[in-house]
């Protein structure tokens, strides 16, 4: 098995450095939508603890770095303290500050891709090809983040929504067996459910992209090639 950013890098050197940039970047953006939101509801834990920051080693830590060399995927974290929280639904709130954020950058960077497929026909190579797969993989991404975060699995997001709408979940979760479903459940999103939800994640943004594209007189120019 080859390491993947040899693998990335045969595929294409720009997808490979669009990759790293928008993983940390989306991370980043991810966890500072977490700390914004938990600041929202009454907890000040993330502006205390020195996460409130756009430094990439403070949200994901030497582990999750060293998982990003060596497989391509890591996490990020931000310190929040529930007991805090003002409001029934804020735990609800703080957990989907993320994906939104995530959700947000997938809304602007399709129409960004589209337009630069519709109106970059005088933009001389490679900086056309480049910038285009740029954007796709920044699109990409974070339509990742979304869905992946959002499933409802300990230590994702959607655990989080629910654990606070859901009592029973919250239970079964916090329960012996509940914990070693979650462990299996975790092996299994991590080495079954990646593939399968980035099948879909690509082929939503592939859609989308060419949709809004062809809505704003794209003649048919492909992502991935000169025409």
């Amino acid at each position: 098995m080859s390491w993947w950013v040899s693998a990335a890098y045969e595929l294409s050197p720009v997808f490979l450095y669009s990759w790293i940039f928008w993983v940390i970047f989306s991370i980043v953006c991810h966890e500072l939508a977490h700390g914004w939101a938990a600041i929202r509801v009454g907890d000040d834990t993330p502006r205390m603890l020195g996460h409130m920051t756009w430094n990439p080693l403070v949200h994901m830590g030497g582990a999750s770095l060293l998982m990003f060399a060596l497989f391509g995927f890591c996490w990020g974290a931000m310190p929040v303290n529930p007991s805090r929280f003002r409001g029934r639904y804020a735990d609800s709130w703080v957990a989907l500050a993320g994906p939104g954020m995530n959700l947000l950058q997938f809304i602007v960077l399709v129409p960004a891709c589209a337009a630069w497929l519709a109106f970059a026909d005088g933009v001389s190579e490679p900086l056309r090809s480049n910038m285009r797969l740029f954007l796709f993989a920044g699109a990409m991404i974070n339509l990742m983040g979304v869905l992946f975060n959002l499933v409802p699995v300990p230590p994702l997001d959607g655990s989080k929504v629910m654990a606070n709408i859901s009592r029973g979940y919250r239970d079964l979760i916090e329960s012996e067996k509940g914990q070693i479903a979650t462990f299996i459940a975790v092996m299994l999103l991590f080495f079954i459910g990646g593939s399968k939800i980035w099948a879909v994640t690509t082929s939503v943004t592939v859609s989308a992209v060419y949709a809004v594209a062809s809505a704003m007189g794209d003649g048919g120019t492909s992502i991935f090639g000169s025409n």
